[in-house]
């Protein structure tokens, strides 16, 4: 997963300032014709591309409508694959049209003109690994992740049909999408622990030389008051 952050500090849902704990991850696309993130994703980072219509979302009500999701999937200017981050994951978004905004994360998959199974394959890949990801953070499964259609059969969201207008025309479903975050789940190691490459340095401060013990032992008392207890005498 290409994991990069640009939240969208100027849409009105971020200056809103409501918080979730998350309880699930739904899946969204676009609907439109276009992969390019800087579409939906900006300003320009040196990666994303000049978007030259200005109508990303980062902006208070973009294309005049109260929407913003946590992240976003598709092309950057060279044409690689990425995920932008643009809510904190915990931010209340304004994804699913109904009582899901205030239990479930929101991403975006930048459509195309949905036959390029090159452009499907790998968006799909990195929709998968992101939901592990977020699994993984949350203490979420498999189970807790839909689309916005499914959403929408449960009562929870509006009536949209991402993604299933989409994935079957590739050979996929959320059963099978869910089906391999499962499988990453199961096989993927936690991260590991930094382990030090070097032994640790310690410098050591001197605060003063005194000829009389009483005077050393009330300067050692007075560093010890200020919070540093392993402060010592040493006798030269």
């Amino acid at each position: 997963m290409n994991l990069r952050k640009l939240i969208f500090t100027n849409n009105a849902c971020y200056k809103a300032g409501k918080t979730i704990t998350p309880k699930g991850i739904m899946v969204h696309s676009t609907g439109a014709n276009n992969p390019n993130l800087k579409r939906y994703v900006g300003p320009d980072d040196g990666l994303l591309g000049k978007n030259q219509y200005n109508n990303h979302w980062n902006q208070g009500k973009p294309d005049g409508r109260q929407v913003c999701v946590h992240g976003f999937i598709g092309k950057l200017a060279d044409g690689s694959i990425a995920t932008y981050q643009t809510l904190p994951w915990n931010h209340r978004g304004w994804h699913a049209g109904g009582i899901a905004n205030d239990t479930h994360i929101g991403f975006e998959i930048c459509e195309d003109g949905l036959i390029d199974a090159t452009y499907f394959n790998k968006v799909y890949s990195e929709a998968v690994e992101l939901c592990v990801y977020l699994c993984k953070q949350y203490g979420l499964t498999e189970k807790n992740i839909i689309c916005h259609s499914e959403g929408y059969k449960l009562g929870i969201a509006s009536n949209h049909g991402d993604v299933m207008h989409w994935f079957p025309k590739h050979g996929k479903c959320m059963d099978s999408f869910r089906a391999e975050v499962k499988k990453l789940l199961t096989t993927s190691e936690p991260p590991k622990p930094e382990t030090p490459t070097q032994p640790k340095k310690l410098y050591r401060v001197q605060v003063g030389a005194f000829s009389v013990k009483a005077n050393a032992d009330a300067m050692l008392a007075k560093v010890k008051a200020a919070g540093f207890p392993d402060a010592y005498i040493k006798i030269e």
